[in-house]
């Protein structure tokens, strides 16, 4: 997808807005390299891969008031980075098998905050701290993001699209569920096979 300098003004404006709210919130964010072409900007040079975070030294920067997270924003088109492990970790999964995990999720009642990406990676927002169980450590497609990562969050642009919300925090108040209630549904929808819909069951689904 290609970003015009339009485009990329006008998210600037939307992704400074973001920033600025979840800060205020206490949600540990950092500005990340954006689209450039067919790579990456915003660092030093240019990068085949990305989002990543601007600052070298991106993990002391972690807590920043929200009068500085806005000074980051103020030029560039960012993308909106939250650093994980702090108050929040994020259990990364395909698609299939986070559609099938939000289905069993909503099946109880537990609004849970998802993102998703345009190369189909769905993510759940938990509570910091606990390991995955090992069935789900050994899956070679989920992944836990915890102290020393992040995850893009929404309106993050990237090269095929943007990073959006499935599940906009404020559905469950914006209190995080424990990682073990996100971690016995995968667990469920991996069981059940929920995940393995076709696409037409799935897409009537959503």
């Amino acid at each position: 997808m290609e970003w015009s300098d339009s485009w990329r003004g006008a998210f600037r404006v939307e992704l400074r807005a973001q920033a600025i709210g979840l800060a205020w919130r206490g949600w540990p964010v950092l500005p990340g390299t954006y689209p450039a072409g067919s790579q990456w900007a915003g660092r030093e040079g240019t990068e085949n891969t990305g989002p990543h975070p601007v600052h070298e030294d991106w993990q002391e920067r972690i807590g920043t008031k929200p009068e500085q997270v806005a000074s980051w924003w103020s030029g560039r088109p960012y993308s909106v980075l939250l650093a994980t492990g702090v108050s929040l970790d994020a259990i990364e999964v395909p698609g299939d098998l986070g559609r099938g995990t939000a289905r069993e999720l909503r099946s109880v009642g537990l609004p849970v905050p998802i993102i998703a990406t345009p190369d189909d990676r769905w993510t759940f927002l938990v509570g910091a701290g606990q390991p995955l169980a090992r069935s789900l450590a050994e899956h070679p497609e989920v992944i836990r993001h915890a102290e020393g990562s992040y995850v893009p969050l929404p309106p993050t642009p990237v090269q095929h699209g943007v990073v959006h919300w499935r599940v906009r925090p404020e559905v469950c108040g914006w209190q995080m569920p424990a990682s073990e209630t996100v971690q016995e549904a995968l667990l469920d929808a991996l069981a059940r096979g929920t995940f393995a819909r076709s696409a037409v069951e799935l897409v009537v689904a959503d």
